[in-house]
């Protein structure tokens, strides 16, 4: 780390300078001049001392793990240059339970993972090499996480069979070096699928006793074995609602069986009827985990700890703090973030977590009067609970970064930081990993940080408005642009747009009565049109688009702006990024601009899907004149066409005029213009449809000369033309003159079509 060699010349520390790692007792025995006996469990204390003559560093650990987490703290500070001299630094993490959970299936794909395959599982079983297990659990225990739950929440039914247990004994045994502890997700059903019962019913003695078994075999196993998450009666998944019962009798039922193991259950409160009727303006999925689980309030055991999602929804780039977490006073608790960018950009975007996190952490409540912030509810502070804490939804993958995007990291590092102190501020946390990941040039470290830190803002302004939810497919792959997905169907994250204004209203006079879930003043906040924040008015609110935010502005034309803000300030990361050349790694330069320039393109096609519906459907035009006008716009399909062929594209709003060209000739077909602007040099901006069952390829012509060429090989989420797809290619600084012939060729592959939308001349 420092391009030095350390020695110790003697094996007794009395005779040299050294560092000293132990327990806190065995520290105290061997320097009785410390004071470390505060510290306990995962705890630690970092101090200097001087005795015998010689200097020490000290690392007291309350435990072993604890003493883990010391020296990985040093050597944090050690990376960032930061004083070691004078050390007498006590830590203790915030909560007993930091896990990070991993939606792996057995097969080796990732639901919702966006890096890669599995690093735990292929072809139905553990893979035979666990070396990058054995490396993801260093990496979590550098940052104080101690559970690892590696399969998916939609659990598959065999995993708790006995060769599939024997088989997970290897992971742990991978982990356990490092202090994490591997956890599971099960099927309430297992006891009829694995165990072959005639039911589930957690009441039924038969299952209990199938649990209590199960367990003895777990523990038998995996002799620290963390505990399960449940996710139960949501999204297909069957449930203790199948013979009457309640989530608080199916997860005693297995904290029982656990219990004289010392393991815990995470029991997922996500859970809501996807099947509502849309037409009923009193439904309300919101509503739905505090509906169920405040009643049951005191039911669950002490090892149950509940998993509360950090908004009512699902990991939207804005949405307000669950209520639930403030409507708990006897349960244990534990609040749920997603790492795994799955509404926010799934890691081809940058978009920096941790400021959304701190606001959901730091929003007081009310839950026993003033002063009750969601970190010590969680933390079992507020209530004086014996368990609780954070989870995160990480889905690492075999991609060489672990999250894809390099700077996607800084979320996991986050996370770990704001689990074990959630006082830390976000730049803290931004410049931490800034230097513990490319070095401490003060250039590199205040540009990094500042992109991180405006990254969610960035992203949020050009997705989704003022509390609306992330206007993607909902009912899809979530990533690009697809407006009306989420009206009209059962899964509840509506946004109730027409042509008169927007909003779901959810206040207790006219709307859903969620608001009422909030203690005061909260729920006065939210209620009222003139306080409600304008970041959340449309979650809580429905409004005419002329409606006036506290900015003066209109909700519309609040729309057009902040997408054109945001497409904006997507284009000065990139200009932010390339100050950084030469002052990082070449490899690692040049992917993240990559990255970023695609980010560019992305934001735009956002920006232009989501303005362009809102002009429709409103009749509202914009202020500034620039929604629905794009001067320096060729249509594709305007274009003098050989071989392409015009074709709509479904939502309409994911292409620019509805529509593109496509190809069906194996040989490649050409799609050209006349240029009318002035002899100059000119940026060319290419829209085209990178689809994935494919890799069609690109020729740039001016005239007959070939100016550049480029292959749709991004692996985008779709194999459709759509707003998931759709990809801007740059050609910079090409020459023109007025008459010149621009002409594009395009050759598909399979079923890529190679398929335009336009070319812009800037």
């Amino acid at each position: 780390m420092l391009g030095r060699s350390l020695h110790i010349e003697a094996n007794d520390v009395q005779h040299a300078d050294a560092f000293v790692l132990g327990t806190v007792p065995e520290v105290v025995r061997q320097f009785p001049m410390l004071h470390a006996s505060h510290v306990s469990g995962d705890g630690f204390w970092l101090g200097t001392t001087h005795a015998h003559g010689h200097a020490y560093i000290v690392v007291a650990g309350g435990d072993e793990r604890g003493i883990l987490y010391g020296a990985f703290a040093l050597l944090s500070r050690i990376a960032q240059f930061k004083d070691v001299e004078h050390l007498d630094d006590a830590e203790t993490p915030a909560a007993p339970v930091r896990w990070v959970d991993e939606w792996d299936n057995s097969d080796g794909t990732i639901e919702r993972g966006y890096a890669g395959r599995s690093i735990f599982f292929d072809k139905g079983t553990v893979r035979d090499d666990l070396t990058r297990a054995s490396e993801y659990a260093r990496l979590l225990a550098s940052v104080g996480i101690n559970g690892c739950n590696v399969n998916n929440v939609n659990a598959a039914p065999d995993v708790l069979s006995d060769a599939s247990l024997k088989q997970l004994a290897r992971i742990a045994d991978a982990f356990r070096p490092w202090g994490v502890r591997l956890a599971l997700s099960v099927n309430i059903a297992s006891p009829q699928t694995v165990g072959k019962l005639d039911t589930f019913d957690p009441l039924d003695p038969r299952v209990q006793s199938w649990w209590r078994e199960k367990a003895d075999e777990i523990y038998t196993l995996i002799p620290d074995f963390a505990g399960v998450t449940v996710k139960a009666d949501s999204e297909g998944q069957l449930g203790p609602s199948s013979y009457g019962r309640t989530p608080a009798d199916a997860a005693n039922a297995l904290a029982r069986a656990l219990k004289p193991h010392g393991g815990v259950v995470l029991y997922r409160t996500f859970v809501y009827n996807h099947h509502l009727d849309w037409r009923d303006p009193k439904n309300d999925r919101a509503r739905a985990a505090y509906d169920i689980f405040h009643p049951l309030d005191g039911k669950f055991d002490d090892n149950v700890v509940l998993q509360i999602k950090h908004g009512p929804i699902d990991f939207q780039t804005r949405e307000p703090v669950s209520p639930l977490l403030g409507g708990l006073e006897k349960t244990n608790k534990a609040v749920e973030v997603e790492v795994s960018q799955e509404y926010t950009g799934q890691q081809r975007h940058l978009c920096f977590l941790i400021p959304m996190w701190k606001e959901v952490l730091d929003f007081d409540l009310h839950a026993q009067g003033a002063g009750t912030p969601v970190k010590d509810l969680v933390a079992g502070k507020t209530f004086h609970r014996p368990l609780g804490g954070f989870v995160a939804v990480t889905n690492v993958g075999l991609d060489a970064n672990w999250l894809a995007h390099p700077l996607a990291m800084a979320n996991l590092y986050g996370f770990a930081r704001l689990a074990w102190n959630p006082d830390l501020r976000s730049q803290t946390i931004a410049e931490e990993w800034t230097r513990l990941t490319f070095g401490n040039d003060p250039l590199v470290v205040h540009t990094i940080t500042a992109m991180q830190l405006a990254s969610w803002h960035i992203y949020e302004s050009y997705t989704g408005p003022l509390g609306a939810g992330t206007m993607t497919d909902i009912i899809g792959i979530h990533y690009g642009p697809g407006i009306e997905s989420s009206e009209r169907n059962g899964w509840g994250q509506w946004h109730r747009a027409d042509h008169d204004g927007i909003g779901m209203d959810r206040t207790v006079a006219t709307g859903t009565g969620y608001i009422s879930q909030y203690h005061e003043p909260v729920a006065a906040m939210y209620e009222s049109l003139t306080t409600c924040p304008d970041p959340l008015l449309l979650f809580m609110h429905h409004v005419p688009y002329t409606y006036k935010l506290h900015s003066g502005k209109t909700v519309i034309q609040q729309i057009y702006d902040s997408h054109y803000e945001g497409a904006d300030a997507t284009a000065g990361l990139v200009t932010q990024w390339k100050s950084l050349k030469g002052h990082v790694d070449d490899e690692r330069y040049a992917d993240v601009l990559t990255r970023l320039e695609y980010q560019v393109g992305h934001a735009i096609v956002w920006r232009d899907a989501i303005n362009e519906w809102f002009l429709r459907t409103s009749g509202i035009p914009d202020d500034k004149g620039r929604a629905g006008h794009h001067p320096n716009r060729i249509e594709a399909e305007s274009m003098q066409l050989h071989g392409y062929t015009p074709v709509d594209v479904t939502p309409w709003e994911t292409a620019s005029g509805g529509k593109a060209i496509a190809c069906d000739m194996a040989g490649g077909c050409t799609a050209t213009l006349s240029f009318r602007g002035k002899t100059g040099s000119y940026d060319l901006a290419t829209q085209y449809f990178d689809q994935n069952n494919g890799t069609a390829h690109f020729r740039l012509y001016v005239n007959e000369k070939l100016v550049d060429s480029w292959a749709a090989d991004n692996n985008l989420p779709s194999a459709e033309m759509n707003g998931h797809t759709s990809t801007r290619h740059i050609t910079p600084a090409v020459a023109l003159r007025t008459d010149d012939t621009v002409r594009i060729e395009g050759i598909p592959d399979q079923g890529d079509k190679a398929a335009l939308d336009y070319v812009e001349i800037f």
